[in-house]
């Protein structure tokens, strides 16, 4: 009996070959749309986790807020301070559940080496940005805390640096100028790629704070506080403890708004997670339909037949 209806639906499709392969044309457009768009949608979801994660995990950034409308008993527009070494002293020394504090200002300069140049970022930091950042070296060494604390003429490039002035030869030892400055590259940092924005984090110099300061921005300003929270802390609780104690530092009533801004990595990266998964369900509804419409017409296909028999 099951030989015999195979074998019947076989001539059957033999005598309707056209009508068979639109049927198995809806078919397969409307699953391998599905399948795609929720491909689609995942792949992008895992980009922006990935993309965020390269800027460090349990990350808070602290910045210098902006004029923020009138304020105070004046009316007078808030001015904005940047923020400064008592403020990363007061959360280093105060700060409990971070696992690495480190300051940031970054300058787009001139890097030249012998007849080559290329327009860089350059960092000012210290040694713990490499661990805040959650960022490896491919050979060398970080620059030490004394040369942190001198502002040493050394520094650590990035790939994309590497690449202009030496192909795939070894950097270390060899001197770049920096904006007019001198500086011995003492390590090669492991590569991170671009960014989901188009930038790309391996166009970079680190020096030392200090001398970022001194030859480079000409002032004692920090642009960035980058704090790592350890294992056992999450962000969201780390943030007020941060808010707090610079507040004090900064000697910010309560009354008044801060002068700065945190930003938790963690949260940013959940929230476009959660709009990519938005995104990836809207674009299965839309391969549904896909779907729906070529099912409604295996439907009108398996109709005719049958009223052909009838």
């Amino acid at each position: 009996m099951i030989w015999e209806t195979v074998r019947l639906s076989l001539i059957s499709i033999r005598r309707n070959v056209l009508r068979s392969f639109l049927t198995l044309l809806g078919i397969v457009i409307g699953v391998a749309a599905v399948i795609a768009m929720l491909t689609i949608g995942s792949g992008t979801t895992e980009k922006v986790k990935a993309d965020i994660s390269k800027l460090g995990s349990n990350l808070l950034v602290v910045r210098s807020g902006r004029p923020a409308g009138p304020g105070g008993p004046g009316g007078l527009d808030q001015v904005t301070r940047p923020l400064a070494a008592k403020d990363l002293e007061a959360l280093v020394a105060h700060l409990s559940g971070a696992r690495a504090i480190a300051p940031a200002s970054q300058k787009q300069v001139r890097v030249i080496f012998g007849t080559e140049s290329l327009t860089s970022g350059v960092t000012g930091t210290d040694s713990a940005y490499l661990d805040a950042r959650d960022w490896k070296l491919v050979s060398g060494r970080p620059f030490s805390d004394s040369e942190a604390r001198a502002g040493a003429g050394v520094c650590l490039i990035g790939e994309t640096v590497r690449q202009q002035f030496f192909g795939a030869g070894d950097p270390e030892g060899e001197t770049i100028r920096v904006n007019r400055t001198s500086c011995r590259i003492i390590g090669l940092l492991e590569p991170k790629g671009y960014t989901g924005f188009g930038q790309d984090q391996d166009n970079v110099v680190l020096m030392p704070l200090a001398a970022y300061q001194r030859r480079i921005a000409g002032n004692r300003d920090i642009d960035s506080i980058y704090i790592a929270a350890d294992d056992r802390t999450p962000t969201t609780e780390l943030q007020p403890r941060v808010e707090d104690i610079l507040r004090d530092t900064r000697r910010i009533t309560p009354d008044r708004d801060a002068d700065f801004s945190i930003r938790d990595m963690t949260q940013i990266a959940d929230a476009m997670a959660s709009a990519t998964t938005t995104m990836t369900g809207m674009l299965g509804a839309v391969a549904g339909v896909s779907l729906l419409v070529g099912g409604i017409g295996i439907m009108n296909i398996m109709l005719v037949s049958v009223t052909e028999r009838t």
